[in-house]
């Protein structure tokens, strides 16, 4: 039996590298990924550190990026029960890139401000 090998497209709706993209673009992920970079963390230490993120999509993300091989949930036997959340090594793979666009999203926040603030003006202006 011959096996078709296709060329991966994230371009190509059906292509499953649309979805590990979609997933690395989300942006709970890459907060999660960047809390995970250093060290292991329990549950409650993400929620506290990630401002607004609901309990509800903290833990759907951290279901995914188990799933997908980025995150290992490990659960300690003790009472209560502690439960913590690392990088694979597949996960370590995306933090050089993320912090890249997180360094980027800092180093040019007030130049994007400036856009948003020239763009709202031009549009208050047209109508």
């Amino acid at each position: 039996m011959e096996t078709i090998v296709l060329e991966p497209n994230v371009y190509d709706m059906n292509c499953p590298t649309r979805k590990v993209l979609d997933r690395i673009a989300d942006k709970w992920t890459a907060l999660v990924i960047g809390l995970l970079e250093n060290e292991p963390k329990r549950f409650s230490e993400l929620q506290r550190q990630i401002e607004g993120i609901s309990q509800k999509m903290l833990t759907q993300t951290l279901r995914t990026l188990e799933r997908d091989g980025l995150v290992y949930r490990t659960i300690y036997a003790e009472v209560p029960p502690r439960v913590e959340y690392k990088l694979t090594p597949l996960g370590k793979t995306l933090c050089a890139p993320i912090a890249a666009i997180r360094d980027w999203a800092e180093a040019n926040i007030n130049e994007v401000n400036a856009a948003q603030a020239i763009y709202d003006q031009r549009q208050m202006e047209s109508v």
